[in-house]
């Protein structure tokens, strides 16, 4: 096979990302009842490649006008039934030739990714992995799930139906942008649904492109449609719609709150969040290898620019080893700076545009002023593109900006503690509660700690290595969604209970 399909060099890659933007060029339409279109007012926005500054695309931008006619194409396809009544197994075998589909172009999609918001491409292509596993995952598990039949005497017949919820508005952030998409709507299209994606603004090329796959996958007219524009223009006309019967969002907690408000204004719609996070990453005395620890501690933080919702932003260190592990971290930093997104060899990219690069210069400021410690990085790289190298700062405490907020971005507070009490309280005392980590030896702290923590998810002895097969979300202010697993199928399906008196 050719290097131009399969790029394997910074160069590949740089020759890949000329021919997509000036032979093929980018779909830039909106995807509403099996045709990509112009917005409906004729708005476009700006999708501009954070590496370099220099625009990729004007992309439509769609308005509450767009959102309607998409709502009712969703709408009749639903109550048509081409896709809500079609078979399980026939539906598992369209979202398949989906999913093959993608593989076929995983390295087109893991480059408008990396164009459209600056992550490196080798974590681009890990995201497109992911998000083929996830499509593949629900469309083999929509035939294998199965209603129930209730206890009943001899003059009854009890079953519990699941059945879809009708349209979804799924709607997706920026920092993982096809990877995300998948969580929402692989569930969501395997249970029977119609699927309207509203990606952000900031990254909707992948999304566009997807359209294209699944029509040629044969999804029926108006079961998937694609929505860019902004949130307070499409994305808000999405969630107080009366014909939106589910939300289903990933972001900031400040916007979940919103959508829950949207919904309680119109039809009572449910809304699925994954939202903010704060994440405590915990290590006791009795580790070993330090040195790996130190490596998975870094990368917990610094992975994608640290523009992840499960962040290790806040590293609690057992004060005996402290001083000794925080050199360690530094030192896993050194090795992490970023780079041009299209090298394979950068471990970070660019942060996403300037409201972001901003964004997290200001944190980092006022935790300087706050007297935290900074040890490392600190400040924006001169010349072209918006990156920020890895920050850590040591002495960090519980009144300080950057201990308790999210930042979204390459930043590490350190904190220090004594004992397993004092570790429980500082990583419990956040208004999130999405992840945590739990380094330690010992099996009876870890059932110990593990069970006091307040957390979606607990990783212990690594960071962040899960599969389709368990759930994902949180709790507090981190959401009340959960992605993967057979329980998001669940989320997209309303319980329906039939009661049959049988004659004597």
């Amino acid at each position: 096979m050719s290097r131009a399909r399969h790029p394997t060099t910074h160069a590949d890659w740089q020759a890949l990302a000329e021919r997509l933007s000036v032979e093929q060029g980018f779909e830039t339409r909106a995807y509403i009842d099996d045709a990509f279109v112009d917005a409906e007012g004729g708005a476009t926005l700006t999708t501009t490649n954070p590496a370099t500054g220099e625009a990729l695309a004007e992309v439509a931008s769609c308005d509450a006008a767009d959102a309607e006619r998409a709502v009712s194409a969703a709408r009749r396809a639903f109550d048509g039934g081409a896709w809500s009544r079609l078979a399980p197994g026939k539906r598992k075998a369209v979202l398949l030739r989906l999913a093959e589909l993608m593989a076929a172009h995983r390295h087109e999609l893991a480059l408008l990714d990396t164009l459209d918001m600056g992550k490196p491409v080798t974590s681009a292509l890990g995201d497109m992995a992911g998000a083929i596993g996830c499509l593949r995952h629900h469309a083999e598990s929509i035939d294998k799930l199965y209603g129930e039949v209730a206890p009943t005497g001899d003059d009854a017949l009890g079953l519990v139906l699941r059945e879809p919820l009708g349209v979804v508005a799924s709607i997706v952030p920026w920092n993982f942008p096809l990877m995300m998409t998948a969580w929402k709507i692989a569930p969501a299209l395997a249970a029977g649904n119609s699927v309207i994606l509203k990606p952000s603004e900031k990254s909707p090329l992948s999304a566009l492109r997807l359209a294209s796959l699944a029509r040629e996958a044969g999804l029926p007219r108006g079961v998937f449609q694609v929505l860019p524009g902004y949130g307070h223009s499409v994305g808000k006309a999405l969630a107080l719609s009366m014909d939106v019967d589910c939300l289903a969002f990933t972001g900031s907690t400040a916007v979940g709150k919103q959508l829950m408000q949207y919904a309680g204004q119109s039809n009572l719609k449910k809304v699925f969040l994954e939202c903010g996070g704060k994440s405590p990453n915990l290590v006791f005395a009795d580790c070993k290898d330090l040195d790996r620890v130190a490596e998975h501690a870094a990368a917990a933080i610094f992975h994608n620019q640290g523009e992840v919702c499960i962040a290790g932003s806040r590293l609690l260190v057992e004060n005996s080893i402290r001083e000794a592990f925080v050199e360690k971290v530094l030192a896993a930093a050194e090795r992490m700076q970023p780079g041009d997104p299209l090298d394979p060899a950068s471990f970070m990219g660019a942060m996403v545009d300037q409201a972001q690069h901003e964004r997290v210069l200001d944190y980092i400021r006022r935790g300087v002023e706050e007297g935290a410690r900074l040890r490392t990085g600190g400040r924006a790289l001169d010349g072209p593109g918006l990156f920020i190298p890895p920050t850590v700062f040591d002495g960090v405490t519980e009144a300080m900006a950057i201990g308790r907020e999210e930042i979204f971005g390459p930043v590490l507070s350190v904190f220090g503690f004594d004992g397993e009490d004092e570790a429980v309280r500082l990583a419990n005392d956040s208004d999130y509660g999405l992840a945590a980590g739990l380094w330690s030896q010992d099996i009876d702290r870890i059932m110990r700690v593990t069970r006091r923590l307040r957390s979606g998810q607990v990783f212990v002895n690594n960071w962040a290595d899960m599969d389709q097969t368990v759930p994902f979300g949180g709790v507090k202010q981190s959401g009340n969604g959960r992605d993967k697993s057979h329980h998001s199928l669940e989320e997209y399906s309303d319980l329906k209970s039939v009661w049959m008196t049988l004659a004597p």
